[in-house]
């Protein structure tokens, strides 16, 4: 099988726990190191699946390699060929597709809860199986809009749209591929964020707190996710 291609946006927002999954099924997959100055794909004829993490910076910046990796999106959309975004990457999904990404309410910093919209029950199971709420890690001060064709299939108390689906392409705002390292690396960068502590804004006191435990209840999550999207994975 071709290779999944990992796009990293940021030294501190790589594969994460969704790397450790492909391992355990035995998938190749190739990083993109965009934040070393390495251009995206030109195509997406190579890889069986493309992959895109999260990052600080936003989507409509104007950043050289953002209108190369819309392109590949749409590319792979054409090919149907499989697309997973974690927040940034899941914002860039929704650009390519026509949809918007702009400043959410409220920026959303540490542990919180993300359910199922009930309008999409069908496809929400398809995804998730029987679950219908869990615990989720945010990190975000924008949010995209549902592009057309695309169904929401999550959303949170304080960002309407947490992930949808279209097709065989899975976007997320919420990040299911945290590990521990990547949360007190995080952590060390909470001051620059500039957000007072508030019902959306935790403190690294608050998201350390029992934080194995959580990470094991959203990697539950994230294996359902994830097992899904690799059944669209091109096998040519």
């Amino acid at each position: 099988m071709k290779p999944i291609a990992i796009f990293r946006h940021s030294p501190g927002e790589g594969p994460g726990y969704f790397a450790t999954f492909l391992d355990r099924h035995s998938l190749p997959w190739t990083l993109f190191k965009v934040d070393d100055g390495v251009s995206p794909a030109p195509t997406p004829d190579e890889f069986s699946g493309l992959c895109f993490m999260g990052g600080p910076m936003s989507v409509n910046d104007d950043l050289p390699w953002i209108p190369m990796a819309l392109d590949l999106i749409r590319k792979a959309d054409a090919r149907d060929i499989p697309v997973i975004g974690h927040c940034l990457g899941g914002q860039l999904i929704a650009k390519a597709l026509g949809g918007k990404v702009t400043g959410n309410p409220v920026k959303e910093i540490g542990w919180g809860e993300v359910e199922t919209t009930a309008d999409a029950a069908p496809l929400a199971t398809e995804w998730l199986g029987d679950t219908q709420r869990f615990e989720a890690f945010h990190w975000h001060g924008e949010t995209f809009s549902i592009p057309p064709g695309a169904t929401r299939i999550l959303q949170s108390s304080h960002c309407a749209n947490q992930a949808f689906v279209r097709g065989p392409h899975l976007s997320l705002q919420c990040h299911v591929e945290m590990t521990d390292s990547m949360i007190r690396s995080w952590c060390r960068q909470w001051a620059a964020e500039n957000a007072p502590p508030s019902a959306s804004v935790q403190t690294p006191d608050q998201m350390e707190e029992n934080m194995e435990a959580r990470i094991a209840a959203m990697r539950a999550v994230a294996d359902r996710l994830y097992t899904r999207w690799i059944g669209g994975l091109h096998k040519g």
